[in-house]
């Protein structure tokens, strides 16, 4: 799978318990690489990794600020795989990808598996992934790093992924 605008490839494999609870497909894709953010910071697809926390989907998933724990809209067994740049995130549910629109604590189908959402969002991020607030940081001649997160307002502020997520659950100001 070709990655355009990787900014961070996940390191080895180091949390061997995680991965085998993650779903096949899932599994898989993490044993070709470790996660990755790319589609310079668009796409962000958790690894199973220790640290840095931010990359993990145990934290994400299990951890103290698991997602599920910040969001009512997701459940306990919702994967948290992945995450666009401004916070929305992906999980996995029942085998399908759905969408947490984090801003509103409301979780959409997308009528598509693991392979299928990886394929629709490197043929057409725009519209999966929705880049308007990237793209207006990018023209500003900013790059978003790996561990960051967009704020939706204007001019779009980066912030460490763990507070602007905290600040899309409601408990902090971004």
């Amino acid at each position: 799978m070709e990655l355009p605008g990787m900014t961070y490839r996940g390191a080895a494999l180091d949390d061997v318990e995680v991965l085998e609870r993650l779903p096949v497909d899932y599994a898989q894709l993490l044993a070709q690489r470790n996660g990755f953010v790319a589609l310079g910071g668009a796409l962000h697809v958790r690894g199973a990794c220790r640290e840095p926390a931010w990359h993990s989907v145990r934290a994400a998933w299990e951890g103290p600020a698991a997602l599920f724990r910040l969001f009512s809209a997701l459940r306990p067994d919702d994967v948290p795989f992945a995450q666009e740049s401004t916070g929305d995130q992906f999980v996995l549910r029942g085998g399908a990808v759905h969408r947490l629109r984090a801003a509103e604590n409301r979780v959409e189908e997308l009528g598509l598996d693991l392979s299928g959402f990886m394929d629709a969002a490197l043929r057409d991020p725009l519209e999966v992934l929705g880049l308007d607030l990237l793209s207006d940081y990018r023209r500003e001649g900013t790059t978003l790093r790996p561990g960051q997160l967009l704020t939706r307002e204007h001019p779009p502020r980066a912030l460490p992924a763990e507070e602007l997520l905290a600040a899309l659950a409601g408990l902090k100001p971004a």
